[in-house]
C-alpha cells in the first residue's frame, strides 16, 4: 500500500447528491491509470473522494492531488505562515497540512456549497484555530475587515482545471493582492503553462 502524508481521515456521508466515500486502487486500475493519464496515475491503495451524483469528482486524496497543492503545503512549513486563507473547502487537504504545524495561528475557509460545510467541516472545526465562512469567494473577498491580513492565501474553487478559470484566478489574486504576503491557486501554474504552449503552436508569440 502507497502512503503519504497529507491522506485524510474525515467519515464517509452523503448529502443531498454529493458524497464523501473511500474508494480503493488495485494493481491493475492503477497500471491503466498511468497509461490514460501520465503522471496522473494513482498507486494502489485505499483514499478518499468528494464527489457529486455519480462519476464527477470534485476532489480526491490522490498523491497526484497532493502535488497540486504543494505550493501552499511547501509554505506552510515556513514559522512566519501563522495567518492562512483558503478559498474552497473540498477534503480539507490543505487546511490539514496548515493545522499539523504548531506555528500556523488561525486558518479562514471561504466555501460556498453549504453541503460540503456540512459533510466536511465538522472535523476540522473541533480545531479552534479553523474559522468556516459560508459566501461566495468573491463575495467575501469584498468584505473582511480592512485590517485583515494573511500570511498564504490558496484559492481551490474550480470543480475541473481548464484554461477559462485563469481570469477568475487573476481576479482572486487581484482581490487580496495587499491583504497577503503570497498566494497561488490551484492549477494556475499549469494553465498559463498551456496557454503559452498553444500560443506558440498557433504562432501567435508576438501578440
Amino acid at each position: 500500500m502507497y502512503e503519504y502524508e497529507y491522506k485524510v481521515n474525515i467519515p464517509e456521508g452523503e448529502l443531498d447528491g454529493i458524497r464523501v466515500e473511500r474508494f480503493t486502487v488495485n494493481d491493475f486500475s492503477s497500471g491503466m491509470s498511468f497509461i490514460k493519464n501520465p503522471g496522473r496515475g494513482v498507486p494502489a491503495g485505499e483514499y478518499t473522494r468528494l464527489i457529486e451524483g455519480k462519476h464527477h469528482i470534485w476532489m480526491s486524496d490522490t498523491p497526484a492531488e497532493w502535488w497540486d497543492h504543494w505550493p501552499i503545503i511547501d509554505r506552510l512549513r515556513a514559522p512566519t505562515s501563522k495567518r492562512v486563507l483558503i478559498n474552497g473547502l473540498g477534503l480539507g487537504m490543505v487546511i490539514q497540512a496548515a493545522l499539523d504545524h504548531e506555528h500556523v495561528e488561525h486558518v479562514d475557509v471561504v466555501e460556498s456549497d453549504k453541503r460540503v460545510i456540512s459533510l466536511v467541516g465538522p472535523y476540522y472545526t473541533i480545531d479552534e484555530r479553523v474559522t468556516i465562512h459560508h459566501a461566495d469567494a468573491f463575495e467575501q473577498s469584498k468584505t473582511w475587515p480592512k485590517d485583515t491580513r494573511w500570511n498564504l492565501a490558496w484559492h481551490d474553487i474550480w470543480a475541473d482545471l481548464c484554461e477559462d478559470n485563469l481570469q477568475e484566478m487573476f481576479k482572486l489574486h487581484r482581490s487580496y493582492g495587499r491583504r497577503v504576503d503570497w498566494q497561488g491557486s490551484w492549477g494556475k501554474e499549469d494553465l498559463i503553462r498551456q496557454r503559452i504552449r498553444e500560443r506558440r503552436e498557433r504562432g501567435w508569440d508576438d501578440e
